[in-house]
């Protein structure tokens, strides 16, 4: 036997039914201030740095922005 349901809800419907908190204001200031750090000019050590201290980001992680950002024009760590 094989029942199937199709929910058609908004995410933030789902969110809500399923008892999840909503993290909008935390996304929200987490994206101001990376686009501040970006608007007032970061080098690749300060940014690996605001990485580690907000993220949950391995040492992987991090040599992707190293690598990113070697290849805008900022030097490599």
């Amino acid at each position: 036997m094989k029942v199937s349901v199709d929910v058609d809800c908004t995410p933030e419907e789902a969110r809500r039914f399923l008892g999840l908190p909503d993290l909008t204001p935390v996304h929200q200031a987490y994206v101001e201030k990376m686009q501040k750090a970006v608007s007032e000019g970061v080098n690749p050590e300060m940014f690996g740095d605001m990485m580690k201290a907000w993220g949950p980001m391995n040492e992987a992680g991090l040599n992707l922005w190293r690598q990113m950002m070697g290849q805008t024009g900022g030097k490599g760590a």
